[in-house]
C-alpha cells in the first residue's frame, strides 16, 4: 500500500455520486446549527443509505478496488480460522447430547462427536467478496464439521450479491448453507467473526492541548467542506471526561488522536443473543499503552483510495474509506458489562500460528509444487512484523465456553492489555 501525496481523479460518474452525499451531508451540518462532529460525518460518509462509501455499489475490495483483505491474500488464513471454528463447534456440539456427526481434524487425525443442527452456526460481520466464508466453508466441509448455517450480516447490497456469486463459483454445493441476514438472529451458539470490522466504525476525533479537549467538527465553508475544532465542554462534555482519563502525557499534546465509542454497544447486541460460544475478533490495533503513544501524537485515522494511503477524510466523501486503528484495551474494557469474556489476544501471525498455517501451507505445497514461491509470498504478508503479522491483532471473547482456545495456546498476550 503506497503513501500518497496526491489521488487520481475520480470518473464523472464517481464525482457525481460524492456531490449527491455532501449535498446530505451539507443537510446534516445546517440541520444541525452549522456543524456536525467527525463521527456523525464519517457515518453518513461510509453509510449513508445509497451513498455511503459501504454501502453503494462500487468495487472496495481486491485489485480493482481500494484495498485488500487477508482472505483475498491467501485461502491458508481463512483455513487457520476454520480450524478455530472447528473446535468451537465440535466442544459446543459434544457438550449436546443429540450430537451425531463426525469431527475428523484432517490433520492430527483425532474424532470427537460433532452436531450441526443445534448450536452449529457461523456468523459472519462484513463478509466481503465472500471468499473467507466460501473457503471456510470448504475447510470444514472436509474436516466433515459443517455448521447448520453460515449467517452473513451486510449492510451493501452490491457486497451481497458479490458474496452470493463467490460462493456460487467456489463452493456452488454449500450455498445452501450460507443465510444473509439484516440484523442479529435472537438466539445463537457457535462462532462470530469479525474480520476487520472494528476499524471500519466511526470514531470522535479528539485534540488534547494540556487540559482542553477540542471534539473536531466538519463544517461548510468556501464551497467544501472544512475541519474544525470546538471545546468539548460545549460539545460533547462526556468525550472530555474520557479522554482525560487515558491520561495521555502533556509533554505530546497538542495531541491529535481517536476513540471509539460503538464498541461497548456492538459487543452488547452480540451477548444478548449469543448463547455459547466465541466472537473472534481480528483487526489493526494496538494495546492502549501502544495506541496513545508520545510519537503516536496524529492519531491512526487514515484513508484507502485505489490502494493508496492518505490522510485527508473530507475528500472524495464515499469514494474512499475511512479507518482507525483498534483499541484492543477498549474492547477488553467493554466486555467488563457483558457476559463475555476475554479468553485470548495475540498477534496475526501467532494465531496463524497455532491454527495450523504450516500444516496447510504444506499440503498446499504437495497439491500444486509448482506453487511454491506464490505461496511463499502468502505467508510472508500474512506474518512477518513488517507486513500484517504484528500489525494484526486477534481476540477471542468467550461466553459460557470455559475451553482453552487453540488460536491463543501459545504466545497469549493479554497480559499486555
Amino acid at each position: 500500500m503506497k503513501h500518497a501525496q496526491s489521488l487520481p481523479e475520480p470518473s464523472a460518474d464517481a464525482l457525481e455520486h460524492s456531490e449527491k452525499l455532501i449535498a446530505n451531508i451539507r443537510k446534516a451540518i445546517e440541520a444541525n446549527g452549522g456543524s456536525i462532529s467527525f463521527k456523525r460525518y464519517m457515518e453518513m460518509a461510509l453509510y449513508e443509505p445509497g451513498l455511503g462509501y459501504y454501502v453503494a455499489g462500487t468495487h472496495k475490495i481486491g485489485a480493482q478496488g481500494d484495498f485488500t483483505t487477508a482472505p483475498q491474500i491467501s485461502p491458508l488464513f481463512s483455513q487457520c480460522i476454520a480450524n478455530q471454528c472447528a473446535e468451537v463447534l465440535n466442544t459446543i456440539n459434544t457438550e449436546n447430547p443429540s450430537a451425531q456427526h463426525k469431527f475428523q481434524n484432517r490433520f492430527y487425525k483425532t474424532k470427537t462427536n460433532c452436531h450441526s443442527k443445534v448450536g452449529g452456526c457461523i456468523l459472519e460481520f462484513g463478509a466481503g467478496t465472500g471468499i473467507m466464508a466460501a473457503q471456510i466453508l470448504l475447510e470444514l466441509e472436509q474436516q466433515n464439521c459443517l455448521p447448520d448455517s453460515y449467517y452473513i450480516l451486510d449492510l451493501s447490497p452490491d457486497l451481497q450479491q458479490r458474496q452470493k456469486q463467490t460462493i456460487e463459483i467456489s463452493a456452488p454445493h454449500l450455498l445452501d448453507k450460507v443465510i444473509w441476514i439484516s440484523e442479529l438472529p435472537q438466539h445463537f451458539s457457535g462462532v462470530v467473526l469479525a474480520n476487520e470490522v472494528l476499524d471500519a466504525m466511526a470514531v470522535d476525533v479528539f485534540t488534547q492541548h494540556e487540559d482542553i479537549v477540542y471534539e473536531h467538527h466538519v463544517i461548510w465553508q468556501d464551497d467544501a467542506l472544512i475541519e474544525q475544532l470546538r471545546p468539548a465542554t460545549e460539545t460533547n462534555p462526556a468525550l472530555q471526561d474520557r479522554i482525560l482519563r487515558l491520561n495521555i502525557s502533556k509533554e505530546a499534546t497538542p495531541y491529535t488522536s481517536e476513540i471509539n465509542s460503538h464498541i461497548e454497544p456492538w459487543l452488547k447486541t452480540i451477548t444478548e443473543c449469543i448463547e455459547k460460544g466465541l466472537v473472534l475478533l481480528i483487526d489493526y490495533g494496538y494495546p492502549r499503552k501502544e495506541y496513545y503513544l508520545a510519537e503516536r501524537n496524529k492519531g491512526t485515522l487514515i484513508c484507502h483510495y485505489q490502494h493508496l494511503v492518505n490522510e485527508a477524510p473530507l475528500h472524495h466523501a464515499g469514494l474512499q474509506d475511512i479507518t482507525a486503528s483498534v483499541d484492543f484495551t477498549a474492547v477488553a474494557e467493554a466486555t467488563d458489562n457483558s457476559d463475555l469474556e476475554v479468553a485470548g489476544f495475540t498477534s496475526q501471525a501467532c494465531f496463524l500460528a497455532n491454527t495450523g498455517l504450516e500444516d496447510f501451507f504444506k499440503q498446499a505445497l504437495e497439491n500444486n509444487p509448482d506453487n511454491q514461491y506464490a505461496l511463499a509470498q502468502q505467508i510472508r504478508t500474512l506474518t512477518l512484523p513488517a507486513e500484517m503479522g504484528e500489525r494484526f491483532k486477534c481476540m477471542g471473547l468467550t461466553k459460557d465456553y470455559p475451553h482453552q482456545l487453540c488460536g491463543f495456546k501459545e504466545f497469549d498476550q493479554r497480559y499486555r492489555l
